[in-house]
């Protein structure tokens, strides 16, 4: 961490504080729990990295997304991310929301959730160790810090091809769309 350099905490307090005040809100499917628990208990405590958890996405900055992801948890997963209040951070934990893990050949996986909302971050493994999630987690600081954690932005400026994608696989989305689509305006 970088607090002995006051002079960027003076610069940009806003940044600092987003990037050392994550509020995370946990999209767990199957084996994608299990190894959350152990990364916010005593023995590796995440809230001394600033990462709390949260209950609701309203209140969340950080959107973890563990195991796998069907047609069916996607439609969960949009609509959370769309609920979360901008800046919002988005990393998949796990080979399963990467590329399908071992479901890979499934026809009800979604194998790039990328192509859906967009993703900061991917933290590879079949299931990540806790130390993993910690160093995932300190590579996203330095990506808020180099103004590259803008998936939010991508999203916000790319909208229609991410709502193209997401109503091409689920069909017509019953919510409306968040940002004016293209063409529609």
């Amino acid at each position: 961490m970088d607090r002995n350099q006051l002079k960027k905490w003076f610069q940009n307090p806003v940044k600092m504080a987003h990037k050392y005040s994550l509020h995370v809100v946990y999209f767990c499917t199957g084996c994608g729990i299990i190894e959350i628990p152990p990364s916010i208990t005593a023995r590796w405590d995440a809230e001394r990295f600033g990462i709390i958890p949260v209950a609701t996405p309203r209140q969340a900055s950080l959107f973890i997304i563990a195991g796998y992801v069907s047609l069916k948890t996607l439609r969960s997963i949009i609509r959370t991310y769309e609920q979360m209040p901008e800046p919002k951070f988005t990393v998949s934990l796990g080979s399963c929301p990467i590329n399908g893990g071992m479901y890979y050949d499934s026809y009800n996986t979604i194998k790039h959730l990328e192509k859906y909302i967009p993703v900061d971050g991917m933290i590879a493994g079949c299931m990540p160790r806790p130390e993993a999630i910690f160093v995932g987690v300190t590579h996203l600081w330095t990506l808020i810090d180099k103004d590259m954690a803008d998936g939010y932005k991508r999203y916000r400026s790319n909208y229609s091809a991410y709502r193209a994608n997401q109503e091409k696989i689920l069909g017509k989305l019953e919510w409306p769309p968040l940002f004016p689509i293209h063409g529609e305006e």
